[in-house]
């Protein structure tokens, strides 16, 4: 397998998933410096995630007619002036226009990438690709918090934007040179409609989730904003229905594999995207750790997902698709289950082991996953794969995170407004179970789905008439 192609995908998509959550550990050092308060500055981390919501379905479109190494090193460019605007603010409006800004950038780095690992890669290849592009996605949240406080506390908190000229630089001139083109200069026009309505449906869901777990405005903004966002996604799936060619088809999800994997991937995501949200606040809140101490040890999950890729392909080979992530979400959901037996008195090396062992079964959960998306399409349907798969990720985080935050808030209600370890544990015993849901959409699928991929080979004839082939046209 050629390395250069993932490699120089993960170094951009580690920027900003490390961007994405290291900016957490430094509101109250960046508000106090722009005179508001971190509750307010909490607006600039929803406008990031709001931007990407409403770009991402355009990203296929955009990859396809301008190519998609352009759109990416554009993508990056555009990421990078917003992390200079970032460190420039002055100002609460903005600092939440520049991270709107680097929200535009970032929803296109995701998706295209992808999307250039799928149309460079042989499929028989693609799931050891995919374990390398995995990691920056799993290492970036986990080493975020540790070195936002470094940053801050011994520097200052504008170089938390400001590294990312310099990396965003270098991702540009390496994507240039060695990244391959793909594109099509007679794609279709745009389907504006559909793009305002998937556009106006994405963000609603995710701004509204937003508010509610995270209440920087009235919780009542929230649900309005996400009546909006369900309304818009109704609209859209009946627009869908009705256009040539919609901005986000729909059609895809006939695939079993595809559809297997979107449901599957964003039930489990529901869980394991609130497992980083729980566990600080449980070391902090609850066992009284400091910040630095709290991100040192969510750290050791990073350890478990990168010495994942050693075995992804192996793995995949021998179990196949469904066996591999049926396993990987319960197992998955199990450790996260264990994280609520935690306690003051639990040894750190305990904590670790089980944070290493969760990490190397979620890395091999979403190595799978985003493989299997591909698994069974064809080149000329990955670009809309990966917008679909984009926003569903999206939307299926921000719901775990306001899943989490309303289980906190009920729990604190009742426990008359105390939020203690207890209240953390019966957190992360419900999202686990909602991690260990994700097993179900695999369980229908033929044992031998997306062999071409995984490389698992059953009982001969049986095995090669229930592989579904791709569909044909985009």
């Amino acid at each position: 397998m050629n390395r250069i192609v993932p490699l120089v995908l993960a170094v951009a998509l580690f920027m900003e998933h490390l961007d994405s959550t290291v900016i957490a550990t430094s509101l109250p050092a960046i508000a106090s410096d722009i005179g508001t308060s971190p509750v307010a500055l909490k607006l600039a981390l929803t406008a990031y995630l709001v931007s990407v919501a409403i770009f991402i379905p355009v990203s296929a479109w955009m990859a396809d007619r301008f190519g998609a190494r352009r759109v990416f090193c554009a993508a990056i460019g555009v990421f990078v002036v917003g992390s200079i605007a970032c460190a420039l603010a002055n100002s609460l409006a903005g600092f939440v226009g520049a991270r709107f800004l680097q929200g535009m950038g970032g929803a296109m780095m995701t998706p295209v990438a992808r999307l250039l690992l799928v149309r460079a890669t042989a499929r028989s290849e693609l799931v050891g690709a995919m374990a390398w592009l995995t990691v920056p996605a799993l290492v970036g949240p986990l080493l975020g918090p540790p070195l936002g406080g470094f940053i801050t506390t011994y520097f200052s908190w504008h170089w938390i934007f400001l590294i990312n000229v310099p990396i965003g630089l270098a991702g540009i001139v390496a994507a240039m040179f060695l990244l391959p083109e793909f594109g099509d200069a007679e794609a279709t026009p745009i389907d504006f409609r559909g793009f305002v309505l998937s556009g106006l449906a994405a963000a609603g869901i995710v701004f509204g989730l937003s508010v509610v777990s995270l209440p920087a405005l009235p919780p009542v903004v929230g649900v309005v904003t996400l009546a909006i966002g369900v309304i818009c996604t109704m609209l859209y799936v009946r627009h869908a229905r009705r256009a040539e060619r919609p901005i986000l088809d729909l059609g895809l999800f006939s695939q079993p594999t595809f559809r297997a994997a979107i449901a599957g991937g964003s039930v489990f995501r529901i869980g394991a995207g609130a497992t980083p949200f729980l566990l600080p606040l449980m070391f902090q809140l609850g066992f009284g750790m400091t910040p630095f101490q709290s991100g040192m040890l969510t750290f050791a999950g990073a350890f478990g997902a990168i010495g994942m890729k050693f075995f992804a392909q192996g793995t995949l080979r021998r179990g196949g698709f469904r066996t591999v992530l049926v396993l990987a979400a319960v197992g998955g959901g199990f450790l996260i289950g264990l994280c609520g037996l935690f306690s003051s008195g639990t040894p750190a090396w305990a904590i670790i082991a089980v944070l290493v062992a969760g990490g190397f079964l979620r890395s091999l959960f979403f190595t799978s996953v985003n493989a299997l998306v591909f698994a069974d399409l064809s080149d000329a349907e990955a670009s809309q794969a990966t917008a679909i798969a984009a926003v569903t990720q999206q939307v299926s985080i921000a719901l775990g995170v306001a899943f989490a935050g309303a289980i906190l808030e009920v729990v604190t209600f009742f426990n008359d407004g105390m939020l203690d370890s207890g209240a953390f544990s019966i957190a992360l015993y419900m999202v686990a179970s909602a991690a260990a849901l994700a097993a179900l959409p695999f369980l229908a699928l033929h044992p031998a789905a997306g062999s071409t991929v995984s490389g698992h080979r059953m009982a001969g004839a049986n095995a090669r008439t229930q592989v579904v082939p791709p569909r044909q046209g985009s």
